[in-house]
C-alpha cells in the first residue's frame, strides 16, 4: 500500500468515527460519560491527519534521495521538498490531473512514479519534451538537431567511491546544471529493457536516439554514467508525474546542504 493510500485510509476511518460520534453516539451517552478511547483518538488525530493529507497531496511532499544518479546536484541522503501543484492539481491516490497549470520544462528536476513499478518514486531531470528528438551519442546530448551547450568545470571527487569524474556545466533551456561523465564508461547503453513505445528508440554502439511520444517525457540523471533512466527503461507518461523538486531541507551527513538547487 502506498503512503498516500495509507494516509487517505486513516483520514476516512478517523473522520468517519468522529462524524458518527458527533451525529449519533454522543447523543446516546450519559452527559457525564467519558468518550470511548477509540472515539477520543479519532477526534484528536482527524484534524492533524487532514492537514497533513492536504499539504502532502496538493502543496509539498518530502522526498529522500535514495541513489547517486543525480550527483552532483543531489546527493544520497538529501531530504528535498517537491512542489505538488507546479504541473497541475491532481487528485490524491489516483493521481488524475483535474486542473492544468504548467507543463514540465527542459532542465526541471522532477519526481515521478516509476513506469515499471508505480509504487516507486524516481527523481531525474527532464531532458526531452513530447515530440523532441533526443540523441545521446558518444556521451554528447543533442535535442532536435541542436547540440546542448556544455562547458568544462572542475573535476568532481566522489567521497563514497573516492574517485574523480569529469564535470561539466550543461544548459537545458533556462537551466544551467552540473553533470558528471566518466571516460572509462562505455558509450553504448547496457541492460536496455522492453518498454512502451520502444520502437521510438534506436540503439547503437555510440548510444541511443529517441523520439519522445505525445504526453511523455525523456528523463536522465545528472550522473550520466551511473543512472538508470529513460535510456534504459523508456519514457515517463504525464499521468506518472508527482511534482517538481525545488529545495534541499536536510542532509544528516552534510548539514550545510540546506537550500535550493537547480
Amino acid at each position: 500500500m502506498s503512503f498516500a493510500l495509507f494516509l487517505f485510509t486513516l483520514l476516512v476511518v478517523s473522520g468517519s468515527v468522529w462524524l458518527l460520534d458527533a451525529r449519533v453516539l454522543r447523543k446516546r451517552r450519559a452527559p457525564d460519560a467519558k468518550e470511548p478511547w477509540w472515539v477520543e483518538y479519532s477526534a484528536s488525530f482527524f484534524p492533524v491527519i487532514l492537514i497533513v493529507f492536504v499539504l502532502r497531496s496538493f502543496l509539498v511532499e518530502p522526498f529522500k534521495i535514495p541513489s547517486g544518479s543525480m550527483i552532483p546536484t543531489l546527493l544520497v541522503g538529501d531530504f528535498i521538498l517537491v512542489n505538488k501543484f507546479t504541473y497541475g492539481i491532481r487528485l490524491p491516490v489516483i493521481n488524475r490531473k483535474i486542473v492544468e497549470l504548467n507543463l514540465p520544462q527542459r532542465g526541471d528536476v522532477m519526481v515521478f512514479r516509476f513506469p515499471e513499478d508505480t509504487s516507486l518514486d524516481y527523481i531525474k531531470r527532464v531532458v526531452g519534451l513530447p515530440g523532441d528528438r533526443i540523441e545521446y551519442q558518444n556521451k554528447r546530448l543533442t535535442i532536435n538537431g541542436q547540440a546542448v551547450a556544455v562547458r568544462t568545470f572542475a573535476d568532481y571527487l566522489s567521497r563514497e567511491r573516492m574517485q574523480y569524474s569529469r564535470q561539466f556545466i550543461e544548459t537545458l533551456g533556462a537551466v544551467e546544471h552540473p553533470i558528471l561523465v566518466e571516460d572509462d564508461a562505455p558509450s553504448f547503453i547496457p541492460s536496455t529493457r522492453s518498454f512502451p513505445n520502444a520502437g521510438n528508440c534506436i540503439y547503437n554502439t555510440a548510444g541511443v536516439t529517441c523520439t519522445v511520444p505525445p504526453g511523455h517525457y525523456f528523463m536522465m540523471g545528472d550522473n550520466r554514467d551511473n543512472s538508470s533512466d529513460s535510456r534504459v527503461w523508456g519514457f515517463v507518461p504525464d499521468e506518472n508525474i508527482v511534482g517538481k523538486a525545488f529545495f534541499i531541507w536536510l542532509n544528516l551527513n552534510e548539514l550545510g546542504r540546506f537550500g535550493s538547487f537547480r
